[in-house]
């Protein structure tokens, strides 16, 4: 599972939450300063911290980890410790094994697949107790970076910030914690922005292709068929609808639980069969079921967003492109399903009305299961 970017520095839409970053970075402060102020055989925060530069001709960055949790991964006496009868911690063992250290990260920190090349290692300024190691990896930066960082993984409890600076600024910030996969960045580059585009776009179209009861959901809007007008209205306004939430989802202005969001679009499902099953010549409403179950639907996109990991300093690009997927997706499937029942309407106008009744019935039955199983047995499609 993809982890939620923590900071944004350059998205407008995020200013809010950007205020409260000197709040958190002082409660960080604080909890530091708490582990540092009790006696030293209590075990300091178990957290590490990976920063990159993003600069034009090479990625620097360094590494900083505490040596309580590197010596115990070396077979070493951990420093510090009172069984091992010393009264503060001392670097030099550790320093010795700096060969050690060095191949200990190189194999749980990928940057773009590679293995970093590390430079210096020394006490970290202003921490007795961690370990700086710096590292390079020559050549011009990607677009796309994915950085992949899981420097303690015995440790449930362990989790390490990543930082990454481009133009000599924080521009991202992930909390990685046990079981967490890699974090992408997108550079502020124009290559940068064309693999956002390129990867939500695609991730957009897969996630229709791959999801059952979204792919459902229209099918049962559009089974009725209508004029091409009628159907480009029910499609638009399944597209309002979601991308609305979705966008507000994804900003984290209005997040609701998965618990409640996908019994809903389960039950959505099953209010489109049954309205196609009872409607016969009165109003068609199909527009406004598209609109008001989008809403639901695209709190269900987000998730998917929010696994897959937001590039925050590209936020507007990467929904839209996201929205973009999703609509050629839905485009695809809407044009498939109106020409194959178009087709079987020339042919017969009762096994048309048979296909009809016999699809809108599989569509409810099929909502009503999932939503008896994510109710009750806590299922998901």
């Amino acid at each position: 599972m993809q982890p939620v970017p923590l900071i944004s520095e350059t998205s407008a839409l995020a200013a809010l939450r950007r205020r409260l970053i000197p709040l958190r970075a002082f409660l960080w402060v604080l909890a530091l300063a708490f582990a540092c102020a009790v006696p030293a055989s209590a075990h300091p925060l178990p957290i590490s911290s990976v920063d990159l530069h993003y600069g034009e001709r090479a990625i620097e960055g360094r590494v900083v980890v505490h040596m309580r949790d590197l010596a115990p991964e070396l077979g070493l006496a951990v420093p510090g410790d009172d069984s091992a009868g010393e009264e503060a911690p001392d670097a030099a063992p550790l320093l010795s094994q700096a060969s050690a250290i060095k191949a200990l990260l190189a194999s749980r920190l990928r940057i773009d697949g590679r293995m970093p090349r590390w430079t210096t290692i020394a006490p970290a300024g202003g921490d007795a107790e961690a370990l700086e190691i710096g590292f390079v990896l020559p050549g011009p930066p990607p677009a796309q970076l994915t950085i992949a960082a899981a420097l303690f993984p015995k440790d449930a409890t362990h989790q390490t910030f990543i930082n990454v600076y481009e133009g000599g600024a924080l521009q991202q910030q992930w909390l990685l914690g046990s079981g967490d996969g890699p974090v992408t960045y997108f550079g502020g580059t124009s290559a940068g922005m064309f693999a956002i585009v390129r990867t939500f776009v695609a991730s957009g179209i897969h996630h229709i292709a791959i999801g059952p009861d979204h792919v459902l959901f229209l099918i049962g809007l559009i089974l009725l068929g209508g004029s091409l007008r009628k159907l480009a209205l029910i499609v638009t306004a399944f597209t309002i609808g979601h991308s609305v939430t979705l966008s507000l989802a994804a900003l984290g202005l209005f997040v609701v639980p998965a618990a409640i969001v996908e019994p809903a679009i389960a039950l959505s499902i099953v209010v489109v069969g049954v309205d196609n099953l009872l409607r016969g010549g009165g109003r068609d409403i199909r527009a406004l079921l598209a609109f008001g179950f989008g809403l639901i639907h695209g709190l269900g996109f987000a998730f998917v967003l929010r696994d897959f990991g937001l590039p925050q300093g590209n936020l507007v690009a990467a929904l839209v492109s996201f929205n973009l997927g999703v609509e050629m997706g839905q485009i695809a499937i809407v044009l498939v399903v109106a020409a194959i029942m178009a087709l079987v309407r020339r042919r017969s106008a009762i096994l048309a009305r048979w296909v009809e009744v016999g699809g809108s019935l599989a569509v409810a039955i099929a909502g009503a299961y999932w939503f008896v199983d994510r109710v009750f047995f806590g299922g998901a499609v």
